[in-house]
């Protein structure tokens, strides 16, 4: 696949914060709190090599705007009032392609810098008879 390539859909579900991004073929679900952690602004990436900010309390966000930047890019507008990263089609392919890697290396840096992710609930509706 052409990691160059304009997505042919992107579509997010509210309920489990999940970017989905499809490149023809192949579609990644990518969810919110990944995508934050990893946004491509200077906030979070810094100016240059090894000024990155680890993310710390992001597991509850979500994405609340989509915004298509030429073509080229979307804008995702997050909970927290996070905007200023551009994700390019490039970029999502990448974070899509090697997400399983990049989860990995962000939860054991956040274990080494002594943080740990709230654990996520999953709730379930009882109803009686």
């Amino acid at each position: 696949m052409n990691a160059s390539a304009t997505p042919t859909a992107i579509r997010y579900h509210q309920k489990s914060r999940i970017l989905e991004v499809e490149f023809g073929e192949q579609t990644f679900e990518l969810g919110a709190e990944y995508l934050r952690v990893y946004s491509p602004s200077a906030e979070v990436r810094g100016h240059g090599p090894g000024q990155e900010v680890l993310q710390v309390g992001k597991e509850d966000v979500s994405i609340t705007a989509i915004e298509p930047v030429g073509h080229y890019a979307v804008k995702l507008v997050f909970s927290d009032g996070h905007d200023s990263g551009l994700y390019t089609f490039e970029e999502l392919y990448r974070l899509g392609a090697e997400r399983e890697r990049l989860w990995q290396d962000y939860l054991a840096r956040l274990e080494r810098a002594g943080h740990k992710r709230k654990p996520q609930l999953n709730v379930v509706s009882v109803q009686s008879s």
